[in-house]
């Protein structure tokens, strides 16, 4: 059978955690949570507790048959439903329509497909109202990070697109069995899209941030030109919207991304 640590699954054993985690995600009496790698169900039997009903994706073949076992109809459970799946397959639309509502999620995500899951989510916005979850303190840094500091960049951005993120707590190593080797951020993501509001494109302004966020030590510019864009229609997109040519993607908000993208898009942009 092969090492559930090796494979990201770190089991989440402090009681205190895992109250504050169920109650982040605010009054659950009416609502259907999904909770990610449930695990040994730490986190899931206080959820079944407070929810009007739990959808629990655990990929691990041997953890779901134990938390379907425990969470059953015979055990007086009616309201869980144990689904062993890679939650990258997971058909959040569906679940939606079932509920009749839009989604909470919640998971200590697993350290080796975090960001497949965190872009896995926000592919799904349209179906989730908010999400609180667990990952390595450093990607709570990048995810919730301001631009202008260092930890800003394309994870950054890219995930504050679809709604805001703020960390909530971190947890210590010794708050999991077995200890992970780094600690870990419960942050909070409330999905509240942001691409009409700043005039762009889903689809080419996620391209345009990737081609910003390229090469970090390089300057906005240079990205911008390595990208192939015109050297002419960088200038004057610098200059009509008021951006530094010298300074660093980083640097940038949202919104001036948004207007350097609108400049540019007449040209002939990859």
């Amino acid at each position: 059978m092969p090492n559930k640590s090796r494979l990201g699954q770190n089991f989440l054993r402090d009681p205190q955690a895992v109250q504050r985690i169920a109650s982040a995600l605010g009054d659950l009496t009416s609502r259907t949570v999904v909770e990610i790698g449930p695990g040994k169900g730490a986190i899931t039997e206080t959820l079944v507790a407070r929810a009007k009903y739990l959808i629990a994706v655990e990929f691990d073949r041997e953890l779901a048959w134990h938390l379907q076992e425990r969470f059953s109809p015979d055990k007086g459970i009616c309201n869980a439903s144990i689904m062993r799946q890679d939650i990258l397959e997971f058909d959040f639309a569906q679940a939606a329509e079932t509920a009749q509502s839009p989604l909470l999620i919640v998971g200590n995500l697993p350290y080796y497909i975090t960001s497949p899951i965190l872009f896995k989510l926000a592919e799904a916005h349209r179906f989730i109202d908010s999400a609180v979850l667990m990952v390595q303190r450093e990607v709570a840094d990048r995810i919730t990070a301001l631009p202008g500091t260092r930890e800003f960049g394309l994870l950054s951005a890219s995930l504050q697109l679809y709604g805001s993120a703020e960390a909530l707590f971190t947890l210590p190593p010794s708050a999991f069995v077995p200890p992970p080797e780094v600690h870990s951020t419960v942050f909070r993501w409330n999905f509240k899209p942001r691409f009409q509001e700043l005039g762009v494109e889903e689809a080419r302004f996620l391209r345009f941030l990737k081609l910003a966020f390229a090469q970090k030590r390089k300057t906005l510019f240079n990205n911008l030109r390595a990208a192939q864009y015109p050297t002419v229609h960088i200038a004057k997109g610098f200059e009509s919207t008021g951006i530094s040519p010298q300074g660093r993607a980083e640097s940038l908000s949202l919104e001036q991304f948004a207007a350097l993208w609108r400049s540019l898009r007449p040209s002939a942009t990859p």
